[in-house]
């Protein structure tokens, strides 16, 4: 078993390469030398990703120890963005894809505010009479 899953770890670590490439020199036999731009304005988005992720965690923890507590959407959310810029760094389109998956998806703060605004949910009573049969 454990023989199986290092050989599966390792199509994935050698294929999502070769996949890269492989969708790069499509893509450049398409459309010309922007796919070479596209290639450097990601991997230069990808480092002011993580430069304004690195500052973003700071402030948020900061604030969060401000008010006693420890902010773990702080954590998550910059982990997110640290692995967006990384995957954008990485030269490839299936990567920024990835990468613009994670930076677009809402994160926990947001699903956590929205329910906050909903409210509490609303409770129904069901009465009704309880006997054991054992």
């Amino acid at each position: 078993m454990e023989k199986q899953v290092r050989i599966v770890l390792l199509a994935i670590l050698l294929g999502f390469p070769l996949l890269e490439a492989v969708v790069l020199v499509r893509l450049s036999e398409t459309l010309g030398w922007w796919v070479l731009a596209w290639v450097v304005l990601a991997a230069c988005a990808g480092m002011a990703l993580i430069k304004e992720a690195r500052f973003a965690m700071l402030a948020r923890l900061a604030a969060g120890l401000s008010n006693g507590t420890f902010a773990v959407t702080a954590l998550t959310d910059s982990a997110r963005t640290v692995i967006a810029g990384l995957l954008l760094i990485f030269p490839g389109v299936v990567s920024d894809l990835i990468a613009l998956t994670l930076l677009l998806l809402p994160g926990p703060r947001v699903v956590m505010e929205t329910a906050r605004r909903a409210g509490p949910p609303q409770r129904t009573l069901i009465e009704g009479e309880f006997r054991r049969t054992r």
